[in-house]
């Protein structure tokens, strides 16, 4: 993990380890006081120095798009209303900073029809050999548990045993993102694949005292990495890898893992309006299985496209640079 070195950093380590003692995770709060902290080494600043001026310059010289920019400042203004509460400064000089305007960001989408194909592949290439099986099968049903519940990242692969509910056919998600827990039904497809797992590893391992659901090597979870390794090279195998594009204020976004729970909210939503029912009425039952805090986070996926309509507003941005 990279230190902080500015002249600040005993304050930041000071800010993270309260953090920490709170409950609260590092990243990205840590990420985006790195690049202050690495400002503020590249400029050779000192206690004098943070005045609102000093963050309005930095504020523009920062090479990075207006989002991050924005990110960073909100991490060092909650920073610096640490340091107030302890006494260490008088005033908060970012209280009256105003942020970037933020381009448009247009997620990748899938159809159904490409969840389908990527699932497909990702199955098939399931390695038969006693090292390799178990830990590529737990990783297709994390990409399964993506794709078919909407689920973060970071949720699967954090599951334990006792999360999982065979009876009732749910899932039990713990203390995740806004520190929700949430109890959803999964597809029996899913459920189905997730007891043949199970079974397998009952009758491939002799000793099997690993507490994750889908378990990693030894007694640790399944590596984030490895699970964005192995879908970074099924997307492009499919031939669905595209580069992040950002045309005028738009931002197209590359398929990522992620991408899979904004697909699951779109193509959700598409089907209920195209049973003529209304998706309206269906946000706050979608937002309580995602686990958003408010069901206007959820709302965002009525103005996403679906992935059809959304390869049309690319096609036509980019023929709208080209004739510009």
């Amino acid at each position: 993990m990279k230190p902080f070195e500015s002249f600040l950093s005993p304050q930041l380590n000071a800010y993270i380890d309260y953090r920490q003692s709170l409950g609260y995770t590092c990243m990205p709060c840590r990420a985006n006081l790195l690049i202050f902290d690495r400002y503020l080494e590249q400029v050779e600043a000192d206690w004098d120095s943070l005045q609102p001026a000093f963050f309005l310059e930095m504020r523009a010289r920062l090479n990075a798009e207006s989002r991050t920019v924005n990110s960073v400042l909100s991490s060092a203004r909650v920073f610096f209303h640490f340091l107030v509460r302890r006494g260490d400064m008088a005033h908060n000089p970012l209280r009256d900073i105003p942020p970037l305007k933020e381009n448009t960001i247009v997620p990748f989408v899938f159809s159904p029809a490409q969840v389908d194909q990527l699932l497909d592949l990702i199955c098939k290439r399931i390695r038969k050999t006693k090292g390799c099986f178990l830990t590529d099968l737990a990783i297709y049903l994390t990409v399964v548990l993506l794709a078919r519940c909407g689920m973060r990242i970071s949720e699967p692969i954090g599951l334990k045993r006792e999360h999982y509910r065979p009876e009732d056919a749910t899932i039990y998600i713990e203390r995740t993102k806004f520190k929700k827990d949430r109890l959803i039904p999964v597809p029996q497809d899913v459920i189905t694949q997730i007891e043949n797992y199970l079974s397998a590893r009952t009758t491939l391992r002799h000793r099997d005292d690993n507490p994750y659901l889908l378990a990693g090597r030894r007694d640790k979870p399944l590596s984030d990495s490895l699970v964005r390794s192995v879908f970074r090279n099924a997307v492009k195998d499919i031939g669905l890898d595209q580069p992040r594009r950002v045309l005028g204020n738009v931002n197209f976004s590359q398929p990522t893992p992620h991408s899979l729970r904004h697909s699951f909210a779109v193509n959700t939503l598409k089907s209920i309006k195209e049973r003529a029912e209304s998706a309206q009425n269906a946000l706050p039952v979608l937002a309580a299985y995602l686990g958003h805090s408010d069901y206007k986070h959820t709302s965002v996926y009525l103005r996403v496209a679906d992935a059809a309509s959304r390869e049309n507003l690319i096609d036509f941005a980019l023929w709208q640079k080209r004739k510009e």
